[in-house]
């Protein structure tokens, strides 16, 4: 008899412990919540803080690269790209904001970013005063002329007539192409007349873009060889010239003829404009003194910001590397604490539990049917209460399972007694009833033989009921006895087809088999028992004159398979899994009309199970029914397919 161990210790135990059991732990997970929650929110501060001054760090670097942009700016407006003033405005407002944020706190492109710390306010104010300097100077190199009026002047002349120049020379070459050999310095003075022509508008024409780092040596030089060849084609003196800085001498020529120096007398007095020009281009730079000097102190103050700006990095760096310091530490402190409260809660839970184990183990053994086990617990506590109604249960259990066990006994022997009772009176009523229809007592009607009949039927089913309840016991008890034997499962199965086919033919239904020779151990007459029975319920199951029930075997590696397929109503899923149940009828009304006691499946699952096979159902409804079960074998075994019908 089982005992519902749960719900009597459910009864026993009163709600109150288990609720302060249940506060207990929640008290506790609230703790341990608590702290997990205020740790994560200092370390979400810390890191917020953190990332909040990298923003503003990374911001006052960007004060460096405004700084470059800004100078480029001033320059390009001062240069006349009056454009760039918009975009050096907006440059300039940035650098203002971004100091205004970092000094009071706020938002730089879209990211926080953190205030200065007071501690580094000293750093902030140099880098602020910096910062006015470099804007002042930026505007004073932004309002300062570029170019130097006279310089432009020059330059552009130069550039404007050094096309007629070089012109001019190379048809001096042409003009002296035709003298003899006698003029042959004069020609290669020409030569290098045109090449110095040349080379003095290109490097012109560099010192007006800014270019050419040796522009204005190099204008000199030529400014020198050209003045030199052309006072040698006129014939005047080159005493008063440094000759020797560019490689030549003094010396005397033989004067051009006349109706050759057409051409240098049109280059004189257009080289002496273009020289008095370039002149002035060698003492004076194209960029005016005073914008040199307001481009200088800006570069200078740019200088200044820069080393303040990388000061104020520094100083900050050193600040947060001090605060990550000081975090790590409070970390650390409130790690230990974290690990000390984890473990004083791990000890109060444990300590609760350790008696919660000790009831579940016992728990255990209840379910397993082992009663009166008392747990040693000295405790007052809510634990100690439940102890206490755990230990009631259990004795209340054992005495239920001690009384439960008389009446299994008692209900054992009565069943056994009643049984056997009923069973005795029905052998005479069978005896006699074959006498009378035998007419050893006289003729017999018609009508009398019908009624005696009814009373054979009758008592050949109550027999059959009474049968199934002894077998049933007896599989209750361990008592069911079987005779295994080697011999021809073949042979079982066709004694009970045999025995139902007068009952299966009335009916006009089909039984069929598909069987082989295999010699297995078996109880020849419980296996019959179970084929019969499995057979009889299909017989129930199909129609008339339709139904169709076939037997047949299957030979597995290591067990032989025993199928019996009709195509009757079918049983429905949700009653399956209890048909091998004792007593369990699928249609108790059906049943009753047709026999049976609701034993026969459980009967054969007992028999089946004894022979340590196992056996099953398959059905749909009105797709018919297919009840197999399986028989170890042994491996040695032979057979030999014969088909039967």
């Amino acid at each position: 008899m089982k005992i519902n161990a749960s719900g009597c210790f459910y009864t026993l135990c009163k709600k109150t412990t288990f609720v302060k059991i249940v506060s207990k732990a929640y008290l506790l997970i609230i703790i341990l919540i608590g702290a997990a929650v205020f740790n994560l929110f200092l370390l979400y501060q810390d890191d917020k803080s953190g990332i909040t001054q990298s923003y503003s760090i990374i911001s006052i670097g960007d004060i460096k690269v405004k700084a470059e942009s800004i100078s480029s700016l001033v320059t390009s407006v001062a240069n006349g790209n009056l454009e760039d003033s918009g975009e050096l405005e907006k440059e300039i407002d940035k650098v203002q904001s971004i100091l205004i944020q970092i000094k009071d706190g706020g938002k730089v492109n879209e990211k926080d970013i953190a205030k200065i710390p007071e501690d580094l306010y000293l750093e902030y104010n140099k880098v602020s005063s910096s910062w006015e300097n470099f804007k002042s100077n930026s505007f004073n190199v932004k309002n300062t002329s570029v170019f130097d009026p006279e310089a432009t002047n020059a330059i552009n002349y130069v550039l404007q007539k050094n096309q007629d120049l070089v012109l001019l020379t190379a048809n001096l070459e042409r003009d002296l192409e035709s003298l003899d050999r006698n003029f042959n310095t004069h020609k290669e003075i020409a030569k290098d007349l045109a090449e110095c022509a040349k080379v003095i508008g290109q490097q012109s024409l560099l010192i007006s873009i800014g270019e050419g780092e040796n522009s204005q040596e190099l204008l000199k030089e030529k400014n020198l060889q050209f003045e030199i060849g052309i006072r040698k084609l006129l014939q005047i003196s080159t005493d008063d010239l440094d000759v020797k800085s560019v490689g030549q001498t003094h010396e005397e020529i033989e004067p051009i003829p006349r109706e050759n120096s057409e051409t240098l007398r049109k280059i004189d007095p257009l080289w002496e404009a273009i020289q008095l020009r370039i002149n002035i281009l060698e003492e004076r730079a194209l960029l005016s003194p005073e914008f040199n000097l307001a481009k200088n102190q800006m570069n200078e103050q740019k200088l200044i910001l820069f080393e303040d700006i990388d000061l104020l990095i520094n100083s900050w760096n050193d600040e947060i590397t001090k605060e990550g310091s000081e975090g790590q530490i409070i970390i650390q402190i409130l790690l230990i604490v974290d690990i000390a409260v984890f473990i004083l809660v791990l000890m109060v839970i444990r300590r609760s539990l350790l008696p919660l184990e000790l009831i579940s183990k016992a728990l255990s053994k209840v379910k397993e049917g082992v009663y009166g086990e008392k747990i040693d617990y000295k405790g007052t506590d809510e634990v100690g209460q439940l102890v206490d109604n755990f230990n009631i249960m259990s004795n209340t259990i054992k005495e239920k399972a001690e009384q439960a066990k008389k009446t299994d006994i008692a209900k054992d022997e009565f069943l056994a007694m009643i049984t056997h009772e009923l069973k005795t009176p029905l052998v005479p009523i069978q005896g006699y009833s074959d006498i009378l229809l035998g007419e050893h007592l006289g003729k017999l009607t018609d009508k009398q033989k019908e009624r005696i009949g009814i009373i054979k039927s009758s008592s050949e089913t109550l027999l059959g009921i009474i049968s199934d309840l002894l077998d049933a016991q007896k599989l209750d008890l361990g008592q069911l006895r079987m005779k295994k034997e080697k011999k021809n499962i073949k042979d079982t199965i066709n004694k009970a087809i045999t025995s139902l086919l007068p009952e299966s033919q009335k009916n006009n239904i089909d039984l069929s088999s598909n069987l082989f020779d295999l010699e297995i151990e078996h109880d020849p007459d419980r296996i019959a028992q179970v084929i019969t029975n499995l057979i009889k319920n299909s017989l129930t199951a199909v129609e008339p004159k339709i139904g169709k029930i076939h037997v047949s075997m299957e030979d597995l590696p290591r067990e032989i398979k025993i199928t019996i397929k009709d195509n009757g109503v079918g049983i429905p899923e949700n009653h399956q899994r209890q048909l091998f149940k004792k007593f369990y009828q699928v249609d108790a009304t059906l049943t009753r009309e047709r026999g049976g006691s609701g034993l026969g499946l459980a009967i054969c699952k007992g028999i089946i199970d004894n022979h340590l096979g196992k056996i099953s159902v398959q059905s749909e409804i009105n797709k018919g029914a297919e009840f197999s079960f399986t028989l170890p074998k042994s491996n040695n075994q032979k057979k030999s397919a014969i088909n039967s019908t």
